[in-house]
């Protein structure tokens, strides 16, 4: 799991086991059933539960740009050329992705969890910059960081689009749909590998650059934090320190 670009992949796949399990945790936390005993999700749901969020990614975020755009393609011929289609499949893409975290903002319940969001990166930067963790020292930092998951799915689009790039226009459809499938374990590898770098190389303008479209997408994805959320983000922090080795 150490090995560059495949720990991306992996890290990928943890991150979503891990948030479709803290997501169903704060169900069971707030349900309860008929008899007043908390329900749990067992492991086939759990696999059922990925399974469907990775099937829903995968047909709105890559078949569905890919399928616009074959059907631009059959009907103008400008759009058969291999750069314009896959700059074309990009935007699209883009668009329903920027459409999706924009309109899922509007739920109430999303609204708090980016919040949380926002409250996770202030108790880092004040994890990081050496400081008590405390809710007046998490106050005083941002609700964005250059490591976050959302910069890394911006990443994941920009360099697909790239990669995307060198796939045939001429290939039929499933050609296509199966080859972007099969790209995307590299992708997010190359994408995990980039943020690392990137946070290496903090104040080079070149890659202040790279990062600032993530950057500018949290603005969607975070929320300012109340002092109780920003409790529960250090609370949160204080259990992860405890489980790493000293």
């Amino acid at each position: 799991l150490k090995m560059k670009v495949l720990r991306g992949s992996v890290a990928l796949f943890e991150a979503l086991w891990l948030g479709i399990r803290a997501l169903n945790f704060s169900a069971h936390e707030a349900l309860e059933s008929e008899d007043g005993k908390k329900e749990e999700i067992g492991p086939l749901a759990m696999i059922g539960t990925l399974a469907f969020a990775l099937a829903f990614s995968l047909v709105l975020f890559l078949g569905l740009p890919l399928l616009l755009t074959h059907l631009l393609g059959s009907q103008h011929e400008a759009f058969k050329g291999n750069l314009l289609f896959n700059l074309t499949d990009g935007a699209i893409r883009v668009t329903l992705f920027l459409g999706y975290v924009s309109g899922i903002s509007y739920m109430k319940d999303i609204r708090r969890v980016f919040q949380y969001h926002g409250a996770e990166h202030k108790v880092i930067g004040a994890h990081e910059a050496g400081l008590p963790l405390t809710v007046e020292n998490a106050r005083n930092f941002s609700c964005i960081h250059p490591r976050c998951g959302t910069s890394f799915l911006m990443i994941v689009m920009v360099l697909s689009i790239l990669m995307f790039s060198t796939i045939p226009a001429a290939w039929p459809l499933w050609a296509k749909g199966a080859s972007r499938i099969v790209l995307m374990p590299l992708i997010a590898g190359l994408s995990y590998e980039l943020i690392k770098w990137s946070a290496t190389k903090r104040g080079n303008r070149m890659v202040e650059a790279i990062i600032l479209p993530g950057m500018l997408l949290q603005r969607l994805t975070t929320r300012e934090p109340s002092d109780d959320q920003l409790e529960v983000a250090i609370r949160a922090m204080d259990e992860a320190l405890a489980m790493e080795p000293r």
